[in-house]
């Protein structure tokens, strides 16, 4: 009978692997393993880093540091499976930090040349207001650091005791916060009022984002924080209090230096570009690339908070935002993926815009937001997250935050699966970028397997009642070694004989200890949790075979005790 169900287990195996490769899948893929999004990882604004030469992703978030550092860090060999890499990115204590609140959205960039890795961070300086934005009340004075490290877990270091000197200047901007009531949250009630306010002011940037070009140039994309952006809503008449995507290009000494001392700086036309009469007193006044904002292409689902002034009881401003960017290139095609609304509202998402060149013009997807809150699968406030590659390269994935409820205060780390032209091409002719939404079981990322098992014993000889540590470890196909303290991931253990010896298993590791003489095997076997609860044993799967991951101790217990 054992044999029947074995036989039927190996045939529906091999069915599988056969459907598999029918569906499109490459034969590196190999694995019958699956992987689910169970929200267990604090996360915001999660960046993921792949280090090619350990084979490991990295994700960076905001949220999730222990205490004394900035900045979460985890890894995962899978993109699916995280652990914790490090306390933390950014130590709190670092002598050159010029931030002192708001530490949001990091993104760490890796010089295969000089081994160096770079975070590029925003953070607020109210110590700077002043000197930097030309108020000392200016609320929210943003700005964008770069620390360095050697390592792609850290710690990192600030390059400089100050941000990088770029100061995008608006001088068109009426700046009606000077006309405005102290609480700095009702603005003029006519466009004609708001446009007696001086004009000029310095602008706060946040959610860092650099685009290396292929002819060598680099593009910092930032989201002009919303604060003193007060824009006239024709179709709402009244001002709504706007975050929009900028972008400026950048120099790449900081690039090539091979010891990391260099700032980043931004290039010389963009340099006190937009000059002008008036506004505030302060640095000097540069240019910057509007890449996406909502009055020059209006989109509805962005306007899940111009109401928050009535319904917070005046605790809350009329926002719209348009944050979170990730840029890259595909085939010619420029994508450009960004988050809109309150990052605490449960309609958080994201949509994305096309271009034929880096800074545009850009034009939005028509069919967006392409991933939002989805009660059938219990996710919301998805947003600001970043792109990634399976390890071979062939399927691209989305990593964002979100919640698995309406009121959970956490942000959670997510990985969707994205795919290019699977829903046909848009109005332009592009291929539509989507996401496969999704909190049940998927298969694991293409080129993570073949997975191994290995023990640092295959063969023991004990004596009753002596015992042995044994440890094991489960690595991809790069030899990154699985994060098998994450539950979703186990080792399960099995004597043969338990009358000969036993085994106590714990994460990746265990104790083996001999009971009465004679001869038996402990199997170790890699299993993956299902979304529905229970562990399905993990197989590498080819066209002809059927490999089960696991390893064989052959333990002999000996009649002497010694």
């Amino acid at each position: 009978m054992r044999r029947v169900f074995v036989g039927a287990m190996m045939a529906l195996l091999m069915l599988m692997v056969g459907a598999a490769l029918a569906g499109g899948a490459t034969a590196a893929t190999r694995t019958n393993a699956t992987y689910f999004n169970d929200a267990s990882k604090a996360a915001a604004d999660p960046y993921v880093l792949y280090d090619k030469s350990s084979g490991y992703y990295y994700a960076y978030s905001t949220e999730g540091a222990n205490p004394g550092y900035y900045f979460a860090v985890y890894r995962s060999a899978d993109l699916a499976t995280w652990e914790r890499a490090a306390p933390g990115a950014l130590p709190v204590n670092d002598p050159k930090q010029w931030g002192n609140t708001w530490f949001w959205a990091p993104e760490v960039y890796h010089n295969p040349r000089t081994h160096l890795y770079y975070l590029f961070y925003a953070a607020r300086s109210d110590a700077n207001a002043q000197r930097w934005f030309g108020y000392a009340n200016f609320e929210e004075p943003c700005k964008i650091g770069v620390a360095v490290s050697r390592s792609p877990a850290g710690p990192f270091h600030n390059i400089a005791n100050h941000p990088i000197d770029y100061n995008p200047y608006d001088p068109s901007y009426h700046d009606v916060n000077l006309i405005m009531g102290p609480d700095q949250k009702k603005p003029p009630a006519t466009e004609a009022q708001g446009q007696t306010a001086p004009l000029g002011t310095y602008i706060p940037a946040i959610d860092p984002d650099v685009y290396f070009a292929h002819d060598g140039r680099q593009y910092l994309y930032y989201s002009r924080n919303a604060y003193r952006n007060w824009v006239w809503d024709t179709d709402l008449g009244k001002y709504i209090e706007e975050s929009n995507i900028y972008a400026v290009e950048l120099t790449t000494q900081w690039w090539n230096d091979p010891r990391g001392g260099t700032m980043p700086t931004i290039a010389p036309a963009y340099r006190g570009a937009n000059s002008a009469t008036g506004g505030p007193s302060g640095p000097r006044r540069d240019g910057f690339v509007r890449i996406l904002d909502y009055d020059h292409q209006k989109q509805a689902w962005e306007n899940a908070d111009v109401n928050d002034y009535a319904t917070s009881g005046g605790d809350k401003k009329d926002r719209r935002w348009e944050e979170g960017s990730t840029t890259f290139e595909r085939n010619g095609v420029y994508y450009l993926t960004y988050s809109a609304n309150n990052w605490e509202t449960p309609q958080y998402g994201v949509g994305y815009a096309v271009a034929r060149s880096p800074l545009g013009p850009f034009r939005k997807y028509s069919g967006n937001p392409i991933l939002t809150a989805n009660p059938a699968v219990g996710m919301y406030s998805t947003g600001h997250g970043g792109l990634a590659f399976s390890p071979d390269g062939s399927q691209a994935y989305y990593v964002h935050h979100g919640r698995p409820t309406p009121t959970t205060d956490q942000r959670r780390l997510y990985t969707e699966r994205m795919y290019f032209g699977a829903a046909g091409r848009d109005a332009f002719g592009y291929p539509i970028l989507s996401m496969d939404q999704a909190t049940s079981d998927r298969p694991i990322p293409s080129g993570v397997a073949p997975y191994s098992i290995r023990a640092n014993h295959t063969r023991l000889r004990l004596g009753p009642g002596r015992g042995s540590a044994i440890a094991w470890r489960v690595t991809s196909a790069n030899g990154a070694a699985l994060a098998l303290a994450n539950p979703l991931n186990r080792v399960l253990a099995n004597s043969a004989n338990p009358r000969v010896a036993t085994i106590v298993a714990g994460t990746d590791g265990g104790l083996i200890r001999a009971v009465r003489p004679g001869r038996t095997t402990i199997t170790l076997t890699y299993q993956r949790e299902l979304s529905h609860g229970g562990y399905r044993t993990v197989y590498n799967l080819t066209r002809r075979h059927v490999q089960r991951v696991s390893v064989t101790i052959r333990v002999v217990v000996s009649r002497s005790r010694r």
